[in-house]
């Protein structure tokens, strides 16, 4: 059983300042090793928060950087997946400052309401941000077949999705929490800051948000 704490509005976005994302490398970087490191250290419910929606599909949306680690993340996440009614969990930075310190690499990413999602789903669909001035998204994960129609389906709507990926950002490590569903493949999707900050206007969702969510979504629906 996927336990539910309060969910997340797809219009209540946190109030933030769009700064480039924490490299999918950074793990070395990281300031905890593992999620209880962090809770040791960290206040739940003042530094951070998680959140976790079951869903009526075999599919979940993840954003384990949400927040103000790398935003919009969350709000990403969860307006997919509420569109395909699919499962859901983020883990949120929601200090004022230095949300940073909250990044857990994803393959050493092991908060347990997340993991249990994305235990309990066929394909996942991990939601990331990553640095850069151009608008882009490298989609990466083990999970090849919806990889591939994901990156097909940004590009049919007008967003760069190259083939090749940057070294560090492909996803295809095993123990990336995209790649441990039931089917060990998953998919992650790494948009960088440019791409990121044409998502928001005043902190409100754009037409450029919805497309860009919907994309994601028909490719979803293909699997």
């Amino acid at each position: 059983m996927i336990t539910r704490t309060a969910t997340v509005a797809t219009t209540a976005f946190l109030t933030f300042t769009l700064v480039p994302g924490v490299p999918a490398t950074a793990g070395a970087e990281d300031t905890y090793a593992n999620y209880a490191e962090l809770a040791a250290h960290e206040t739940e419910g003042v530094d951070y928060r998680r959140t976790t929606r079951a869903g009526g599909t075999d599919l979940a949306h993840i954003a384990i950087h949400g927040g103000r680690i790398e935003p919009p993340t969350t709000e990403l996440a969860d307006h997919a997946a509420q569109a395909g009614d699919h499962a859901f969990a983020t883990f949120e930075g929601i200090k004022r400052s230095g949300n940073g310190v909250l990044h857990i690499t994803a393959t050493r990413f092991d908060e347990p309401m997340t993991l249990e999602v994305v235990a309990a789903s066929d394909y996942t669909i991990s939601w990331h941000g990553a640095a850069g001035d151009h608008p882009t998204t490298y989609v990466g994960g083990l999970d090849t077949e919806l990889r591939d129609t994901v990156r097909a389906e940004l590009r049919a709507s007008g967003f760069d999705a190259p083939d090749s990926i940057p070294d560090g950002l492909a996803g295809e490590d095993p123990d990336n929490i995209a790649n441990r569903n039931a089917r060990g493949a998953g998919v992650q999707l790494e948009i960088t800051h440019a791409q990121r900050a044409t998502f928001l206007d005043d902190g409100s969702p754009t037409e450029t948000f919805r497309d860009y969510t919907a994309a994601v979504e028909r490719a979803a629906a293909q699997r």
